[in-house]
């Protein structure tokens, strides 16, 4: 055992000692015979090949391990943009980042200059790394002690927004280079050059030379001049350091856009006369724009947008990436109608003052203007779609079912105020209607003047009177999810007691308005896709005669006569016009506010329903809005912005009054007049008449009027004829003397006396026959002529 282990150490030994043996025998190979430093050159020859040998090992183990990965899903997204209905104004966008992908045949050769000139002049010819650059980078990364990266070409730019992160790393710089090496491989210089301008940021929320294009000279990239290309050029670098809209700027920016033009001069891009023109006048930027997309009132309007893709079950990302095209139902004209509306209207000052205004097109349900509030960035609370108390405006689902259940609109109601109705229930007419009693007064006149104790009467002499006005709103257009809040027991059902949307309120008075057809309210007209030219999705009109064409009609007389005498002549339009006014009170005793002020109105081709309230949604009212009343500053806005937006030859019509006669119910009549002075009853009773003329007795006679006997006149003048008695014509003065005593002239000729009083018409024979004879003789003259001769 002991000799075994002594052969297995000497063994080990052996080994050992052979070591430095065939390593000294290795280094005198490559030294060689000769001086040291014949010794030293063959060393670094040795070691250069074999460094190379090491590095394309390397190399080729990093080229098949590192795989291009996915894109970074931030830089190739496309924004989405909203259109209104026309399909050119835009309303805004959506966006991961504010980009719009173009083909290079739309970037400007001027652009595609100044952009190799500014980031990579060796472009066309490097491999996708510049090896120049590399070392320079890592000499100054030594130098500096940190990581600082630069000299970067186009691809690696490419490569590194594409597929990396913004890391500093020796790491991320291989990985980068191995990157630029493999995509320089797979695409074409020029698929290179539009990817990266097409990602690229360019500043101000600027993703892409399209949008920089808008964002910085609105106008498309194609049409950017050879200046403009070299200002985006120069940003690109540092956009923030060489934004053009911070102050000092130019300073800044222009050695850097020297020293883009001067790239373009030595490529050929312009020519020397051109970089001299150019090289003292930096090009003028346009205004800058707003980027937040949801400021002001457009904001309630993207956010409707919105929700309504991801209820046409659209993806977040496809919405805010996908490059969609986006048309809505909103007309641009009538949206900027309705800002200017609320804004003349509104009373100044009343900062807890919410307004809501929503017109939707009858028959098809498109929303045509919509103001939920000022801004969407400090209230993001949309009172057009947010639920408020109608008050009076839901009478007209009262007025619907009544006339669907054998009633007409003039079945008799009791209008009297307060009205005890049993078990507790009092109701009293309050706001638009004045609060005064109006005692019996058929449907008409109670939807005229909006009262109250008429309508508790009317659902009360209707079998389930609460739930059928329910139930008729539903058929409007009032989803069930609103009406769900109602309790349809009670009588105050038709005076609107629970909260209803006003985009609801204005659908369903849109129904009436289509004769009873309704549609659900929609804000996505058509969804396109940028990229691939394809309909997405395209709203299809699908309507429901939801409300018989005759009860439709008489609603809608009943509308109309609230706007031509009733509480809402304030809502009057250039336009045929019906509508509702409607002021809430909410809480009970002690805790009773006017909690909202409504106007709803039609017409043939628009209805729109506005609505104020104050606070967080039912505050109090009066005393801070004055007047309070739903047919004041509602109706005044209604009308107001109906007449912008309503075209007068081309107004439409409303379908004639069915008149439905009641099957149910008591028709009411009119109480005779109360007859004063004169007048009398006539035999229907239904007016004052004159009394009849009387029998007079002669020697009496009628008054002028007609109405009694009196005696005749005395006679105190002659007849014009001559007589006999006190009237008798007087004698004719026989002598010069009495002629001339009674006023006239002596005719020696005739011995008669004329012009005298009394006797002037016994000349007029002798006048007329003188003159008769005269001519006759100056007819026989020449007769008498020729007889002599």
């Amino acid at each position: 055992m002991a000799a075994q282990r002594k052969r297995v150490a000497t063994k080990a030994s052996s080994r050992a000692a052979g070591k430095p043996n065939k390593l000294r025998a290795f280094s005198w190979k490559i030294s060689g015979r000769g001086p040291w430093y014949t010794a030293a050159l063959r060393w670094f020859a040795f070691l250069g090949v074999v460094g190379t040998l090491i590095g394309a090992i390397t190399f080729f183990v990093l080229y098949q391990a590192i795989k291009i990965p996915d894109p970074n899903a931030a830089f190739k997204t496309e924004t989405t943009k909203v259109y209104y209905s026309d399909g050119k104004h835009r309303i805004g966008s959506f966006a991961t980042q504010d980009r719009e992908s173009i083909p290079l045949s739309d970037m400007p050769a001027s652009m595609q200059a100044a952009v190799i000139a500014a980031e990579d002049r060796s472009f066309y010819t490097n491999r996708g790394i510049d090896v120049k650059g590399i070392i320079r980078a890592a000499r100054n990364n030594a130098t500096s002690g940190e990581i600082q990266g630069g000299a970067s070409t186009i691809t690696q730019q490419y490569v590194k927004i594409l597929y990396l992160n913004q890391e500093r790393s020796y790491t991320r710089k291989v990985k980068e280079a191995i990157l630029s090496i493999k995509i320089h491989n797979q695409l074409t210089k020029k698929e290179i050059l539009e990817g990266y301008l097409n990602t690229i940021y360019f500043g101000n929320g600027s993703y892409g030379l399209e949008v920089a294009a808008q964002t910085y000279f609105d106008k498309p990239a194609k049409e950017l001049d050879f200046q403009e290309s070299a200002l985006l050029a120069t940003i690109i670098n540092s956009p923030s350091f060489y934004d053009p809209y911070v102050e000092g700027a130019e300073s800044r920016i222009t050695p850097r856009f020297h020293y883009v033009l001067d790239g373009m001069l030595k490529s050929g891009a312009i020519t020397a006369d051109q970089r001299a023109e150019w090289q003292d006048k930096l090009p003028k930027v346009a205004k800058l724009r707003e980027n937040n997309r949801y400021k002001g009132t457009k904001g309630f309007l993207l956010s409707m947008v919105k929700k309504e893709m991801l209820d046409l079950e659209f993806s977040e990302s496809q919405i805010d990436g996908q490059g969609l095209r986006i048309i809505t139902t909103f007309d641009y004209n009538k949206q900027k109608d309705a800002v200017a509306a609320v804004k003349a209207v509104k009373p100044a000052g009343l900062k807890q003052l919410h307004t809501a205004l929503v017109s939707i097109q009858p028959g098809t349900g498109a929303v045509r203007a919509l103001y939920g509030g000022p801004d969407y960035l400090k209230s993001q609370l949309n009172w057009a779609t947010l639920g408020t108390q109608p008050g009076s405006t839901f009478k007209i689902f009262s007025v619907i079912a009544a006339l669907e259940n054998g009633y007409s609109l003039k079945t008799e109601l009791n209008g009297a105020s307060p009205v005890d109705f049993g078990n507790g229930v009092v109701i009293e007419n309050q706001g638009d209607s004045g609060g005064r009693g109006y005692g019996k007064i058929p449907l008409l006149k109670a939807t005229e003047n909006s009262v109250n104790t008429a309508f508790a009467d009317l659902v009360d002499q209707m079998d389930d009177g609460p739930g059928k006005t329910l139930d008729a709103a539903n058929e409007a257009g009032i989803p069930t999810s609103v009406t769900d809040k109602f309790d349809r027991n009670v009588l105050s059902v038709p005076l609107g007691y629970a909260p209803v949307p006003p985009i609801d309120m204005a659908n369903a008075y849109a129904t009436i308005a289509a004769s009873g057809k309704k549609a659900d309210w929609y804000v996505i007209k058509k969804v396109t896709d940028f990229r691939k030219k394809e309909t997405l999705h395209e709203h299809k009109k699908e309507t429901e005669q939801s409300i018989p064409k005759d009860v439709a009609a008489d609603t809608i007389a009943a509308l109309q006569q609230v706007v031509r005498s009733g509480s809402g002549t304030n809502g009057r339009t250039i336009c045929p016009t019906g509508g509702k006014t409607g002021t809430a009170t909410a809480g009970e005793g002690p805790t009773s506010r006017v909690s909202s002020s409504w106007f709803a109105g039609i017409t043939p081709k628009l209805a729109t329903a506005v609505m104020y309230n104050r606070g967080k949604g039912n505050e109090e009212l009066e005393g801070y809005m004055n007047p309070f009343f739903g047919g004041t500053y509602p109706a005044i806005t209604f009308r107001t912005f109906m007449n912008a937006a309503l075209d007068p030859a081309n107004c439409g019509t409303f379908p004639p009054p069915a008149n439905i006669k009641s099957t149910k119910g008591t028709n009411y009549k009119k109480p005779p007049p109360n007859c004063k002075g004169p007048t009398i009853l006539n035999p229907a009773k239904t007016k004052c008449v004159l009394p009849p003329p009387p029998d007079c007795d002669p020697p009496q006679v009628l008054n002028d009027a007609k109405t009694a006997c009196v005696d005749p006149a005395p006679v105190d003048q002659c007849p014009t004829e001559p007589g006999n008695g006190p009237c008798a014509d007087p004698e004719e003065p026989a002598t010069e003397e009495e002629c001339i005593a009674a006023g006239g002239n002596w005719n020696d000729f005739l011995n008669k006396c004329s012009g005298w009083s009394g006797g002037e018409w016994k000349l007029i024979p002798l006048i007329v026959a003188g003159y008769l004879y005269r001519r006759r003789m100056e007819e026989l003259e020449p007769i008498l002529v020729r007889d002599r001769s």
